[in-house]
């Protein structure tokens, strides 16, 4: 085992989980039938799983650590070198495991939504064993619809140190909505479901009446409603909001969820108020689903200036939605003062040359879209 050559004495955030090697498919004339072969238009393989999540909050510049388990494979390797040279996330609790192969995922994205197969063995060593215990940070992200977060107790110490933990439950396949993750968001700060998961948590019939049960259990109630938008609830404030979404052409959901969540950190660290937040957020998401690949399709900084810039040309000439979306984004100049910007690569057709992943600069490589 091995470990990244310097560790970061505290961070902006902290996650934990598993690593997949990410393949997605896009561009289906029809859906694959069995005993058929269907061509795509389009392919992209990156880092997923709590990769999605490190990436984005790395490229919107928070200092992220990230404890996971990575096989000796060549996916490994791979994913390895991009998350810590090309992408910047601390590695340093993250471990290297001997003859354990890395879990593959291939996502099939039709329609607005996925498909997927994924195929993987638990590591050698549980993740909660590598954050014992957990370094200082400012926020935490945690699945608690996972049972091994659940039970592992350092997104806890963490809180008690002063985090802010950011929860998630994912979807319950068998609907039964297990009510002791509501118990468990007394040690959280926010909970950020979608509308059908936070109906099924709270037992209620509109995602309305989820948001106000919720904002009982946690000081941050922030319920996602696909091309509905998003309504939340700040306890600490008194502050409700609802935004709507951008009206974008979609063609990979997948990761969406987790650039939302990095932007509600970084809002939210950055102490702005919860409607700034929730569009800023909504910004970030939509940017990501017109790009395929999971945590490769999360914006950066330069993804967001390049947007602004359009949406302000298209305003200046005559467009009305434009200049109403320009008044609802007017803040970001502000946010986009003294920002670096860096190009970075996007999901490829294949895990890219080693002689490409091994950067001498983090900001030099065969760049595919500026982030």
């Amino acid at each position: 085992m091995s470990t990244s050559a310097e560790a970061a004495d505290s961070f902006d955030v902290l996650l934990a989980g598993t690593v997949f090697f990410d393949v997605v498919f896009t561009g289906f004339p029809h859906p694959p039938a069995p005993g058929t072969e269907v061509w795509t238009t389009g392919m992209g393989s990156s880092p997923g799983g709590i990769a999605n999540l490190a990436v984005a909050t790395s490229r919107l510049g928070l200092c992220t650590g990230l404890a996971a388990g990575f096989g000796d494979d060549l996916y490994g390797d791979w994913m390895w070198q991009v998350l810590r040279d090309q992408e910047r996330v601390d590695l340093s609790r993250s471990r290297r495991f001997h003859a354990w192969h890395t879990p593959v995922t291939v996502s099939l994205a039709m329609a607005a939504d996925r498909s997927m197969v994924t195929h993987g063995h638990p590591p050698p060593e549980p993740v909660a064993a590598l954050l014992d215990p957990p370094p200082r940070t400012r926020a935490v992200l945690a699945d608690l619809g996972d049972p091994a977060v659940r039970e592992a107790g350092w997104w806890r110490t963490a809180a008690t140190d002063g985090a802010l933990v950011f929860a998630d439950a994912g979807w319950d396949p068998e609907q039964e909505w297990d009510q002791r993750i509501l118990t468990d968001l007394a040690d959280c700060y926010a909970f950020t479901p979608n509308e059908q998961e936070a109906m099924g948590y709270t037992r209620t019939d509109s995602p309305r009446a989820a948001l106000h049960a919720l904002a009982d259990h946690v000081p941050l109630a922030v319920i996602t409603r696909g091309h509905q938008g998003v309504i939340a609830i700040d306890s600490a404030t008194g502050e409700e909001a609802e935004v709507p979404a951008l009206e974008v052409e979609a063609i990979d959901p997948t990761g969406a969820g987790d650039v939302f969540a990095a932007a509600l950190v970084l809002g939210t660290v950055r102490e702005w108020p919860l409607t700034k937040r929730l569009r800023f957020a909504a910004l970030c998401s939509s940017l990501a689903v017109q790009q395929f690949g999971g945590s490769l399709a999360a914006p950066g900084w330069g993804d967001i200036a390049d947007w602004w810039r359009q949406v302000r040309h298209r305003a200046d000439s005559g467009d009305d939605d434009a200049r109403e979306t320009a008044d609802a984004y007017s803040f970001l100049p502000d946010c986009l003062a003294g920002v670096t910007t860096r190009r970075v690569r996007r999901a490829e057709a294949t895990i890219a040359r080693f002689s490409d992943a091994d950067l001498a600069s983090p900001d030099v490589g065969p760049p595919t879209a500026r982030s």
